[in-house]
Order: C-alpha cells, then sequence, then structure tokens
C-alpha cells in the first residue's frame, strides 16, 4: 500500500505550505506542485503533475537568482555574476535547497518510484524545487518567490565563494593534478539508477591511483562535478 501522509512523517501539500509560511492561495496548484507523474498511474483523480510548472519554475529561478545576485553583489562583474548563478541554479544546489526545505516529506509518488527511493533522488527532488517555485510565483507573484529564496541563497552563496564552487571543480582538480605531476584525473561510472527518463549516476574520480571523490547526479556530467568537488574538499583536508 503506498505511504499516505501521516504515515512515516509524509505531509499533505497544505501541511508543507503552511510548515514553510508560504502564501499559497490555490490549493490545487501547489498540490499539482508535488506531484510526480507516476502518481498519476495510480490516482487518475489527480489530473496533472508537477512538469508544466517545473517548466516555468525554472526560469523563475534563473530570474529571481539574477536579481539577487545583481542587488547583492553591486561591485560583482558580469562573468563572475553568470557563474555564481550557474552554481546555484544547477541540479545539486536546487536538490539541496529541496533538502533544506524537506520537500521529500510532501512528494505524491507512485508505488514504483517509492519503493525505488525517488523521495530522495538528486533529480527528483530539483524537479519539485522548480515546480514548487513556479507554483509560488503564479499564486503570489515574484515578491514571494523572492522571500522563500533569499535565505536560501544568503547562506548557499556565502558556501559558494568561500569554497570557490563557482569555478568548475573539474577544471579545478585537473589543475592540482598537473601542478602535482599526476596524469589528468580519471572519472569512472560506479551505479546508475532509476528509469530513462530520470536516471541518475554515480561517479568517482581516481587521482594517481586513489580514488579521491564519489558524487551522484542526474547525468555523468553533473556527478563528475560532484566528484571532483568532494576531492577538492579531500586534499584541502
Amino acid at each position: 500500500m503506498q505511504p499516505e501522509p501521516g504515515d512515516l512523517g509524509l505531509e499533505t501539500p497544505q501541511e508543507f505550505a503552511k510548515r514553510l509560511n508560504l502564501p499559497i492561495q490555490d490549493r490545487l496548484l501547489f498540490a499539482r506542485a508535488l506531484t510526480h507523474r507516476s502518481y498519476l498511474n495510480e490516482n487518475p483523480e489527480a489530473l496533472e503533475d508537477n512538469e508544466r510548472l517545473e517548466f516555468l519554475g525554472d526560469a523563475v529561478l534563473d530570474f529571481v537568482v539574477g536579481a539577487w545576485l545583481y542587488n547583492r553583489f553591486p561591485e560583482m562583474s558580469e562573468g563572475d555574476m553568470t557563474r555564481l548563478r550557474a552554481a546555484l541554479v544547477r541540479t545539486e544546489a536546487l536538490a539541496e535547497f529541496a533538502r533544506e526545505v524537506d520537500i521529500g516529506r510532501a512528494l505524491r509518488l507512485g508505488r514504483g518510484e517509492e519503493d525505488g527511493g525517488g523521495r530522495v533522488r538528486l533529480a527528483m527532488l530539483c524537479a519539485a524545487f522548480e515546480a514548487v517555485v513556479g507554483a509560488l510565483y503564479l499564486d503570489s507573484g515574484v515578491y514571494a518567490v523572492e522571500a522563500f529564496m533569499a535565505p536560501l541563497l544568503e547562506h548557499t552563496t556565502d558556501h559558494i565563494l568561500i569554497n570557490h564552487h563557482d569555478r568548475d571543480p573539474k577544471s579545478l582538480l585537473q589543475e592540482w593534478a598537473q601542478a602535482n605531476g599526476h596524469r589528468p584525473p580519471l572519472y569512472r561510472i560506479v551505479a546508475e539508477a532509476g528509469p530513462d527518463h530520470e536516471k541518475t549516476f554515480d561517479v568517482e574520480v581516481v587521482v594517481g591511483g586513489e580514488v579521491l571523490g564519489q558524487g551522484q547526479g542526474s547525468s555523468k556530467q553533473a556527478a563528475s562535478k560532484v566528484a571532483a568537488q568532494m576531492a577538492l574538499e579531500k586534499i584541502d583536508g
């Protein structure tokens, strides 16, 4: 039997919105933002999944994050803002935002996705976060989205700048390897999971014959970046 709200600590969309103090007026819109396509197969009364809202949220996030950076860093160059925005809206960053607000507790999934770990899957969390942002924009406007995003952005941006995560970690790791007499890093896929349209990859990076990092992502490239970043953190130790 599929988990119901209240079982295993799950929440209804309304409980999720209330916990985060989101000013939602349209309950059905917000429920749709938290509905994965797999849920419709077993619950046809739910008329639409969150994919269109995900599309909208992606565009809204690009604008809101760009505007936030423009106002937050008045002396930052266009190139630096572009790199920093890219770091803040990539799949891994959005999935981390989703974890911070515990979006997984409110996702409506089909049994197969539930059993396959969809509630914690990187791509699933990223998509749901974008959909929630899209719903919040339609329901309450851009200022509500800005208020929701500001604390998440403040804390994550500081972390990115301190740890140079706005630079491509694969390039940084390759520079370190060359400077220390090693061959270029080797990236190996060690696992794949999920259906083709939402596949997750686990990649490890090897330098000097040693596995220095492992990462997960919605593509081989994304997972490789996470692995490279873990390797850099291990090196900086």
